[in-house]
């Protein structure tokens, strides 16, 4: 399906002789895949251009371009004016112009002409520009506005977004405090008790060892006074010459398994 588009190009031509003196032309194309038409007017009078299938061809096939591009830089220099073109709108005779501009391509100047014929009908030729002009106006206008409340509702929720980031921030901010106030005290309480069992831990070492110390002393204090006070092992015996001597138990139980 062959798809339409439509420009409308509001157009400053200064004169070569006065460049101080400027007409201004509307300049209407309708875009076709294959071809377009263009509507022009200067307000008084107006002309139309209905590039044919054939002609678009043609002229695509003299700048060795396929029709497609062609369309897209007639309509990129028609649709929107480009710096550094130079547009003319010239007489062509019989009442008809030569509508032209200028492009550069790959280091080259290039210029375009289109023969340009008066309409059979000024008024409603312009005035069909004009309505288009209207309506692309109220298009526009009611797209300003909703793109005007959408930005005042962007800008609300904005703020609000940023009211409520401020109060997550200061409710983090107070919830960070008060933990890191739990885990101190718990931290603290955990410190205390640790201490606390050190200090039971130590004491409980202490009760341990002083036992064992008592015990040590006490055997040590027993083994002296044992030795101090040992019993001799020798027993008395009568000797042959009827005196007392000691004699060590060994020998006197030599002695009597001897006499026995």
């Amino acid at each position: 399906m062959d798809s339409t588009r439509h420009t409308c190009l509001r157009l400053e031509l200064t004169e070569q002789v006065d460049e101080k003196a400027k007409d201004v032309i509307f300049i209407k194309g309708t875009w076709f895949n294959s071809h377009f038409a263009l509507s022009i007017t200067d307000g008084l009078d107006a002309w139309i251009c209905n590039a044919s299938e054939d002609e678009v061809e043609e002229r695509a096939d003299q700048w060795d371009q396929p029709v497609s591009e062609y369309i897209a830089i007639a309509e990129q220099y028609l649709g929107f004016r480009q710096p550094g073109s130079t547009y003319s709108f010239l007489d062509a005779g019989n009442g008809s112009k030569r509508l032209s501009w200028t492009f550069e391509k790959q280091g080259v100047k290039l210029e375009w002409r289109w023969r340009c014929k008066p309409s059979t009908n000024n008024k409603k030729t312009t005035a069909e520009i004009l309505d288009f002009l209207m309506d692309a106006n109220i298009r526009l206008s009611e797209e300003v506005v909703r793109k005007t409340q959408s930005t005042e509702r962007l800008k609300i929720e904005a703020e609000k977004c940023l009211a409520q980031s401020e109060k997550l921030s200061s409710e983090k901010e107070e919830f960070e405090s008060a933990i890191y106030a739990k885990f101190v005290a718990v931290l603290n309480s955990k410190k205390a008790k640790l201490r606390e069992l050190r200090d039971q831990l130590s004491k409980q070492e202490e009760a341990r060892k002083s036992p064992q110390e008592d015990a040590s002393s006490e055997k040590t204090e027993s083994y002296d006074e044992d030795t101090g006070n040992e019993k001799s092992d020798e027993e008395p015996v009568e000797s042959l010459a009827g005196t007392s001597k000691s004699v060590p138990a060994t020998r006197q139980y030599g002695r009597k398994r001897k006499n026995a």
